[in-house]
């Protein structure tokens, strides 16, 4: 019994945060916010573990959208709570995309370089090679962040944006669940669950998932009502607290879950996680928040974003154009990840260039699609392998043709 540890934490984790929340006992905004953030933690957590086991019971097609849409759960209720609470409180809006930007940035600035150097570390291995079909996710992430421009230079996301970033979304969904299937045990806590009889297995599973939905649900709004308030009381600016304190409740799990990937030496998969999130927060989060806001407001409508939230998301899509080149051979290389890691501290410690530090990345993006043949080319592969997966059909030798490092 020793060894459930792990999930008898996490449950009890949850616990304070509804405590305070059901019965008022508001000692405070910071307090609040700590013990509804780590109820949400919590339950990430268990959704990281009951997803892993899951993808041992179900069909792969039906494990990729539901996986993939219990992912971006922790981080989406909080954006969501923001997106409806803009409909009636117009300052609210200036919120809603800033847990999304903040996670996309820590998943491909620190996330990606802590895998790569984990793997150098641990495994002596320079790089970290993709397999083929993380061409698709490439190719739908291209599109969406290249797509990003246009909500930017409007200045406001719009139900077209919807229709575009979830068509997307649907195309991702059909091409993963026709790629390679990958038999990867699932590791840490989840490993134990998964070695139970099948009947207790998808039970505990289904169990998982409706408490952590559960907490999440509960815990999102005084989350994020007690973030912003605590800001505004502690004299921090309450859009870096909801950019950045706010991601690291919703995407720990990932990290924890990828690293014990690479430390086992299934580096790839541990990889394609992290992208794999990339390209779900830029298409199903991204996209259904304009649908909140139109929802609450009563009739269709365009959330607005202000100076400040266009530039973080020009940061972000930027950044992300950026690391999508130093992949477009399918490997990440150590001194890439290097690199990918000094631009994310140097965005971070600058905070009043964000601006520039975009338009370096979109340089460095162009420049390298420009003079890098290697890098035109597996981007050319990507998208191959994109469209056959989509209209499923055999791969070619050019699409299989793998690419070497920059």
């Amino acid at each position: 019994m020793i060894r459930w540890w792990p999930y008898a934490l996490a449950v009890v984790a949850s616990f304070p945060g509804i405590y305070q929340i059901f019965l008022g006992n508001h000692d405070g905004y910071a307090l609040t916010a700590g013990l509804a953030g780590l109820g949400i933690l919590a339950a990430a957590f268990l959704l990281s573990w009951a997803c892993e086991v899951a993808e041992q019971d179900i069909p792969q097609a039906l494990a990729v959208s539901v996986l993939a849409l219990v992912a971006v759960l922790p981080e989406y209720a909080v954006d969501a709570t923001f997106a409806w609470k803009a409909a009636s409180d117009p300052d609210q809006a200036a919120y809603a995309i800033a847990n999304m930007t903040g996670g996309n940035r820590l998943l491909l600035g620190i996330g990606w370089p802590i895998l790569i150097l984990l793997s150098r570390i641990h495994l002596r291995r320079n790089e970290i090679v993709l397999s083929r079909d993380t061409g698709a996710d490439i190719a739908v992430l291209l599109l969406a962040t290249a797509y990003a421009m246009v909500p930017i230079a409007r200045g406001s996301l719009n139900l077209w944006d919807t229709a575009v970033y979830l068509t997307l979304y649907v195309s991702y969904l059909v091409a993963a669940s026709r790629g390679e299937e990958h038999e990867g045990e699932p590791v840490g806590p989840a490993a134990l669950l998964a070695a139970q009889p099948a009947r207790i297995r998808r039970a505990a599973v289904l169990g998982m998932l409706l408490f952590a939905a559960s907490v999440i649900f509960v815990c999102a709004e005084p989350f994020a009502h007690a973030l912003v308030e605590s800001g505004k009381i502690m004299g921090v600016d309450e859009f870096v607290l909801v950019q950045w304190v706010a991601p690291l409740a919703s995407e720990s799990p990932e990290f924890v879950v990828a690293a014990l990937m690479v430390w086992r030496g299934a580096s790839d998969s541990g990889l394609r996680t992290l992208v794999s999130s990339n390209v779900n927060q830029w298409t199903l989060l991204v996209g259904t928040l304009s649908v909140v806001f139109s929802v609450a407001l009563g009739q269709p409508g365009s959330l607005p974003m202000d100076g400040r939230q266009t530039t973080e998301m020009l940061l972000t899509a930027a950044q992300c154009l950026f690391g999508i080149a130093v992949i477009s051979d399918l490997s990440l290389s150590v001194w890439q990840g290097v690199v990918l890691l000094v631009l994310f501290l140097i965005s971070s410690i600058f905070t009043e260039a964000h601006f520039a530090v975009g338009v370096i990345y979109l340089v460095l993006f162009v420049g390298i699609m420009v003079v890098d043949r290697r890098s035109r080319q597996g981007i050319g592969r990507s998208f191959a392998t994109y469209f056959r997966l989509l209209l499923n059909r055999k791969s070619s030798e050019s699409d299989a043709a793998g690419g070497s490092g920059h």
